[in-house]
């Protein structure tokens, strides 16, 4: 089992920074011109220790798991969805699969916990904990050792895409049921109330969001997390996935790789672990502004700046994906751009207030 307490993530490299943007100030443009771009291109050079990183090599991890407060009319959508879309996932036809060829991604798909047995597949990485958490509003959605044991398939799931090799990881998930626990989570690390932190998931009516909103604070009440120990958060109103994705973030931060995380089920994962490792919030790129209410409340307590802003709430790490090309392009502009000195061109003018 992990030892979060061992867990020592490494500050971003202070000079591969300084180092682009050195470079950055000295391209064909007015310094600063490309705006959030130039950051973003920043960020990577510090995450990555290089001054003129490479994001070729991508992935988009799905983890998949099926949540027991389904049970109580929370989403539109039966759990059978559940493995209907991981097949879907396996066969290139779901919207990651789209996005991600698009962006030159592979798509890496895991059974953390769906609530049925999948056939084997090839492509298919089998992690499955349990047959679904139990249902939050009634007891803990998991015990402390399932939650640690889901963290630690994540993290494992993501070494094996780095020793494949791997510049730039997404985190994409699926499973019915959790954007209540994504909500319940929220609600608890933040402490807001939970209509504020609580969306229509996948197309609940007014009368479905009202129950989904009592369910959550029922939740609430029963298990009494403690904000100031995030596992417990977890275990008591999270998900195998959700868990899964812990893991994801906290070893692609201990190994210097970019993360960009999707919506709002990626959000409150992430949200676990930079509450758990502070530093891994430096590793994380935010994709988009996810039309969930609680995603904005998440990534304010995260400081983090969404790139895009497409009213999207799918989920699966369709957001990220798309992301992914304005990380391409914040490389391309530090690693391709000829400087003023290449170029031939006339850098700005210097003023020594001489007369």
């Amino acid at each position: 089992m992990m030892d979060l307490s061992t867990l020592q993530v490494a500050a971003l490299d202070d000079s591969a920074m300084a180092a682009a943007r050195a470079r950055l100030d000295q391209l064909t443009k007015p310094p600063g011109s490309l705006g959030r771009l130039e950051a973003l291109a920043v960020k990577l050079a510090g995450i990555t220790g290089r001054a003129r990183p490479r994001m070729a090599r991508k992935a988009v991890i799905v983890l998949v798991g099926d949540h027991g407060v389904a049970a109580e009319g929370v989403s539109a959508y039966p759990s059978a969805v559940t493995p209907q879309m991981v097949r879907n996932f396996l066969t290139g036809g779901a919207a990651i699969n789209v996005l991600a060829r698009r962006a030159g991604a592979r798509v890496m798909v895991a059974d953390l916990g769906v609530a049925a047995e999948l056939p084997s597949h090839s492509a298919l990485i089998q992690r499955k904990i349990g047959l679904g958490t139990r249902n939050m509003a009634v007891g803990p959605a998991m015990d402390r050792a399932e939650a640690m044991e889901a963290i630690a398939a994540g993290a494992d799931i993501f070494q094996s895409a780095f020793d494949d090799g791997v510049d730039l990881v997404a985190t994409g998930e699926m499973g019915i049921g959790n954007t209540t626990a994504a909500s319940a989570i929220v609600a608890a690390i933040t402490g807001r109330p939970v209509q504020d932190v609580t969306g229509r998931g996948t197309g609940l009516d007014e009368e479905g969001w009202r129950r989904k909103v009592a369910v959550i604070q029922r939740a609430l009440e029963v298990n009494r997390p403690d904000p100031s120990d995030p596992i417990d958060v977890l275990s008591k109103v999270g998900g195998f996935e959700i868990a899964g994705l812990v893991g994801v973030v906290g070893q692609a931060a201990l190994r210097r790789v970019p993360v960009v995380i999707d919506g709002f089920i990626s959000g409150a994962a992430a949200l676990i672990a930079t509450e758990l490792l502070p530093r891994s919030r430096d590793y994380l790129i935010a994709a988009h502004n996810s039309v969930e209410i609680g995603h904005r409340v998440l990534l304010e307590r995260m400081e983090l700046t969404p790139l895009l802003n497409l009213d999207l709430r799918l989920g699966e790490g369709t957001g990220a994906a798309i992301a992914m090309h304005l990380v391409d392009d914040a490389v391309a502009i530090l690693d391709e751009m000829a400087t003023f000195a290449d170029a031939g061109v006339s850098g700005p003018i210097e003023d020594d207030h001489t007369f």
